[in-house]
């Protein structure tokens, strides 16, 4: 923003009012131009609505990573999630899903293996990280750290101060920018994965769903014992 500078300096208590009235309307001016801004950005940036069994998440895909967006579109218009479970949750940390096998899944049954057979190369941009209601894809085990054809997860995360940081940043090698640490240390995140698994978008709408599903009970393998489902994605037009 531009800062305004004043070269005139008023005296009398009129002036000064009216000099802060000024200020006022210059400062809600500038607010209404930052939340046009923010919400000009939302709108170019393809939204799904993902409806779930315990409530709606809307999420923006972003364009930095067109490899993962398209992929993301395609299995949405080919209603591939319709169905799936969030098959394996972590409060404080992520809440999982995207695995077709699912869809038949027994009480019990351990998931997170099913897919399509092509991987999505990697796509990391340092400004795109895992702070609280990212959306990344899942992966497998592999050298070239290329994503999963459609498992992903929603960050639920945790709060890190720095010290924490700081001892991931030395353990890892892993360097945080100070948009990180401003999102770490307050709204939380996952800072471990950065670097290895690709962010494709955030959450827009329904944080507290993501909360609610992240605190159900589960078992042994992280799976919620009540089957948690999306019931249909859809891109919002």
């Amino acid at each position: 923003m531009k800062n305004i500078n004043f070269f005139i300096i008023l005296l009398s208590i009129t002036a000064l009012s009216s000099c802060s009235s000024q200020k006022k309307i210059e400062s809600e001016q500038k607010e209404t131009a930052k939340s046009a801004t923010t919400e000009t950005k939302n709108d170019k940036m393809t939204q799904i609505l993902i409806k779930t069994s315990m409530g709606d998440i809307t999420i923006a895909l972003y364009n930095e990573t067109p490899l993962h967006r398209d992929n993301f579109i395609k299995l949405v218009k080919e209603s591939y999630y319709d169905g799936v479970l969030f098959h394996r949750i972590i409060k404080g940390f992520m809440i999982q899903t995207g695995d077709p096998d699912s869809k038949t899944a027994k009480p019990g049954q351990r998931l997170g293996m099913g897919g399509p057979a092509e991987r999505i190369p990697a796509e990391f941009v340092p400004t795109l990280f895992h702070k609280r209601g990212a959306v990344a894809a899942a992966r497998d085990n592999n050298p070239a750290k290329a994503s999963s054809g459609s498992q992903f997860y929603i960050v639920d995360g945790d709060i890190f101060p720095q010290d924490k940081l700081d001892m991931i940043a030395a353990r890892t090698g892993k360097t945080f920018s100070p948009e990180q640490v401003r999102a770490y240390t307050t709204i939380g995140g996952a800072p471990f994965l950065d670097g290895d698994y690709t962010v494709f978008g955030e959450v827009v709408s329904g944080m507290e769903v993501v909360d609610k599903i992240a605190a159900q009970e589960k078992d042994g393998n992280d799976r919620p014992l009540q089957d948690i489902k999306i019931i249909s994605a859809k891109i919002i037009e």
